[in-house]
């Protein structure tokens, strides 16, 4: 499924609509440097019920716990500046994969091998200020 955005304002509409449509609680999101995967993970996680002001990018950190509604919790990956996936091993990734809590996965393709066989996959595109949003769920 491809949706096509023009403004950052349908962003909580569309991550209301992947949360209903698309019961998969792990998600990587594929796309070039700036092309607004933290920002529409925030989104994400603000449609689940997480104060947006502890949203941010754990690009250092590799992973940020976040508190949403009704004691759930979210995990956001940056796995950017991963050299390899034994750093993943080391921070424990499965204990967060297998949690079943969402999991929201930036630079996935840095551990391509260690990714569930259940997720959606997001990838997103900009062209002339319109992002496109491809979804596929496996």
């Amino acid at each position: 499924m491809k949706i096509s955005i023009r403004s950052i304002e349908e962003l909580p509409a569309l991550a209301a609509k992947i949360r209903n449509e698309y019961p998969s609680k792990i998600i990587a999101f594929y796309g070039a440097m700036g092309v607004g995967k933290t920002t529409f993970i925030k989104s994400l996680c603000v449609d689940l019920g997480v104060d947006v002001s502890e949203i941010c990018s754990p690009t250092y950190g590799l992973v940020n716990e976040y508190e949403a509604d009704d004691e759930q919790v979210v995990y956001h990956f940056d796995f950017y500046r991963l050299i390899d996936e034994n750093e993943a091993f080391d921070m424990g990734y499965e204990n967060y994969f297998y949690s079943n809590h969402y999991c929201f996965i930036e630079w996935p393709e840095k551990i391509a091998n260690l990714l569930p066989e259940k997720l959606l996959k997001i990838h997103i595109e900009s062209e002339n200020d319109i992002r496109t949003f491809t979804l596929e769920e496996f």
